[in-house]
């Protein structure tokens, strides 16, 4: 009899658990059992080891067999357990040491010739491991450096089930050729993607393109005031609303916030590699993710391609994959009314908790979003002189599609409306471009995080309203016409509090230690809409 244990991590949603693989032999009709709440593609997993461990030069072993994932009543699924079972199965056969695996985090699937195949998730699987203790890890070579982002862990990375075995046993461990020096692609890296992952699912627009290019601030003609409210969103993180007819700009505006973004901190970096990591959105040679995520699904997105879901444990959906990034809903309107009220928990809270029959699952979600929409299905309702062909019913409608409350959760409204010849042809002058702009931005965000060291809170939109309102007053007198606007019913208690977080992100972009009565005016006018006297080009200096 014989018996040996390695370990795995068995990943829900973003978050890892670390399971224990027990093997064991015993005297019998020759078999192989897997318990301990194994899904279909971990239940086949019993026909890849063995036939790895053949293919390798093993022999198996012509014994009863059982297979116990432990804890048991975790759910465990994918075939990234593939190498922590074929490593149990070799230590309780004594074909290995049983003491050299005992505490050793082995994650990759094996394929029927013994080569280890890259799976998805390496990252959190690897931060679950060394939050609990272990300091060593076999993964597969193409995600050793994914694994290598986490501080005091080993990671050794093999490219077949031969070379962990010699590794193991203090043999010469055996050369093996990659694919990619037979002068063609590394099939294996295709475990890593998902079909159809391509531009606009989750990362940054322009990161990773051939071309080199990205979109620039300086590209886009006129629209002031629209700029002046992409700044203020990106220094303080304020949800965006840009409502205007087609061909004004809305989606360019949208694409450049990523470059006004500050780069990701460590902490964001690992976050944001980790859902994208799961995801199997991750690029090949990128194992971190350094700028912020842009995702922009279409309109025909589902309520669970937005918020996550799925089969099983629910995977990430859009808003966890514009994870500390941008979220960019197109035509908004167009949208289901259920996908956009899904939206309203994950824009407070930073998360989202999503309930399925497999488990509960709780994924990240702190997303700056930018809505863009028509002002009526034939997009010239507030055209002068243009043919509007929707009838008042029809607009009133189209327009009641973005409801009250997931409106009141948005900072800025700004109008964008269509460019003049003057802009367009360059007779006005460029604008700002995008570095110019991101610098300022990065000058804001540094003066809210000195004012809110020490604090759970990272930026403005982030700051409870009671907070701002006895821990950081504004300027005498400077409310004045925020509560009348409340007093009138035109702002709710939350709206006056996100008006306050917007005055306090126009004082930081102009460098003034506290909010005053035009900051006030801005920040009105940027979610209103109505001229408070102050003009908003230039008003944020």
């Amino acid at each position: 009899m014989g018996f040996a244990r390695a370990c795995s991590v068995a990943l829900v949603g973003v978050e890892g658990v670390v399971v224990e693989v027990q093997a064991d032999l015993e005297p019998g009709v020759a078999a192989f059992t897997l318990v301990g709440l194994p899904d279909k593609s971990l239940v086949e997993s019993r026909d890849r080891v063995r036939a790895a461990v053949v293919n390798s030069g093993g022999e198996w072993p012509q014994k009863k067999l059982t297979v116990g994932l432990s804890p048991a009543s975790v759910p465990k699924g994918g075939s990234g357990f593939d190498l922590a079972v074929a490593a149990a199965v070799l230590g309780a056969a004594e074909r290995i040491d049983p003491g050299a695996i005992a505490d050793l985090v082995l994650i990759g699937e094996l394929g029927l010739d013994g080569r280890v195949r890259p799976v998805r998730g390496v990252l959190p699987a690897v931060l679950a491991a060394a939050e609990a203790g272990y300091r060593q890890v076999v993964v597969p070579e193409q995600t050793a450096g994914e694994a290598s982002l986490v501080s005091g862990v080993s990671v050794l990375g093999v490219r077949t089930l031969r070379q962990l075995i010699a590794v193991l046993t203090g043999e010469p461990v055996p050369e093996e050729v990659p694919e990619t020096a037979r002068g063609r692609p590394d099939s294996m890296l295709a475990g890593l993607m998902v079909p159809g992952a391509g531009v606009g699912t989750g990362l940054a627009t322009g990161m990773g393109a051939g071309d080199g290019h990205r979109p620039d601030l300086a590209d886009v003609a006129g629209q002031e005031a629209a700029r002046t409210a992409l700044e203020v969103a990106a220094a303080g993180g304020h949800h965006l609303l840009l409502h205007g007819p087609p061909g004004a700009g809305k989606t360019m505006l949208a694409e450049r916030l990523p470059g006004v973004l500050p780069p990701l901190t460590r902490q964001e970096s690992l976050e944001v590699t980790a859902v994208h990591s799961v995801a199997g959105m991750l690029p090949p040679g990128e194992p971190l993710v350094h700028t912020p995520p842009y995702c922009a699904p279409h309109h025909s997105a589902t309520m669970q391609s937005l918020v996550g879901g799925g089969n099983g444990l629910p995977r990430p959906g859009a808003v966890s994959l514009a994870h500390r990034g941008v979220l960019f809903l197109d035509e908004a309107p167009e949208f289901s009314v259920r996908a956009l009220d899904a939206l309203r928990q994950p824009l407070e809270s930073g998360h989202v908790v999503v309930a399925r029959s497999a488990g509960v699952v709780r994924l990240p979600a702190r997303f700056l979003m930018i809505l863009a929409a028509n002002p009526c299905p034939c997009g010239r309702h507030t055209l002068v002189g243009a043919a509007c062909d929707c009838p008042p019913s029809a607009i009133r409608r189209y327009q009641a599609r973005l409801s009250g409350p997931l409106l009141d959760r948005v900072d800025l409204r700004v109008g964008v409306q269509p460019v003049q010849r003057a802009d367009l042809l360059g007779q006005g002058g460029r604008g700002e471009s995008t570095s110019v702009v991101a610098a300022r931005v990065r000058d804001a965000r540094q003066r809210s995080a000195d004012r809110l060291d020490g604090t759970p809170w990272t930026v403005n939109s982030e700051v409870p309203g009671h907070e701002l309102r006895t821990r950081w007053p504004v300027a005498p007198g400077a409310l004045a016409a925020a509560e009348r606007d409340l007093e009138r019913g035109l702002l709710t208690a939350r709206g006056l509090d996100r008006v306050l977080r917007v005055a306090w992100t126009v004082a930081d972009l102009a460098g003034r230690v506290r909010p005053e009565s035009r900051d006030v005016a801005l920040a009105l006018e940027l979610r209103t809409g109505v001229t408070r006297g102050t003009a908003v080009a230039g008003a944020a200096s």
